[in-house]
């Protein structure tokens, strides 16, 4: 799963972040509402978890602005305000579950998982395409077209980070975060190697239709090649 978690208590989210990116999901942290309304807006998201106190934007006015906005993706309150009085405002406001801190991970986690089963009981993710590029993350197996790509396992987790983001510039710090684990600048260049061994393997034979994308001063971006 993509999930976004809205939590600026950091202490709490990278708790958080550290057990779901554990569990096998991609995560996306915003430390703000604004912040996770913009990401909340621009990108698809399996679940998105919203603490319900934040800075700029509270949770449950972000909750409204997305209904609002037609985005229907299931959302997860988490609250210290665990009172049922609170919990029904929250749901009226949109979310689709309540969960009151401190919690346990497990708990969290099971949430999650009936959300995206309720969501989409019948599907299960096994291919994400951009272009003409296929990942299976069942056989962990990449196509170009006709053509299979040997990637190494941090290869393979680098490309599934850029293509669930797809035509969007990915910065340094979200690939050392949600790549390599990382939160501070190692100040090595283990970035620039691994995105040019990615590139030789998915955009040199390819060279009329290049994917791969570096955005000066920005980051990385992989875009559809139609």
């Amino acid at each position: 799963m993509h999930i976004l978690l809205i939590e600026d208590d950091i202490a709490a989210a990278k708790y958080v972040v550290k057990g779901l990116k554990e569990s096998g999901h991609v995560v996306d942290h915003a430390s703000d509402g604004e912040m996770g309304l913009e990401m909340a807006l621009s990108s698809k998201f399996d679940i998105i978890v919203v603490d319900r106190m934040l800075p700029k934007l509270d949770g449950l006015s972000l909750i409204i602005k997305l209904r609002d906005d037609n985005i229907n993706t299931p959302v997860l309150i988490l609250s210290a305000l665990g009172e049922v009085d609170e919990k029904v405002i929250g749901l009226k406001a949109g979310a689709d579950d309540y969960l009151a801190k401190p919690f346990s991970f497990s708990e969290l986690l099971a949430r999650i998982e009936v959300l995206h089963r309720r969501a989409s009981p019948d599907e299960k993710e096994v291919f994400i395409k951009v272009g003409n590029l296929t990942m299976n993350l069942l056989t962990r197996e990449v196509h170009r077209s006709e053509i299979k790509i040997e990637l190494q396992p941090q290869e393979f987790r680098l490309l599934e980070f850029l293509m669930r983001r797809s035509n969007q510039v990915v910065t340094r710090t979200m690939l050392l975060e949600g790549v390599w684990e990382y939160h501070f600048d190692p100040q090595t260049n283990v970035i620039d190697v691994h995105i040019s061994r990615l590139r030789s393997k998915i955009d040199k034979p390819f060279d009329e239709n290049q994917m791969l994308f570096t955005e000066r001063g920005a980051g990385y971006a992989l875009r559809s090649n139609g």
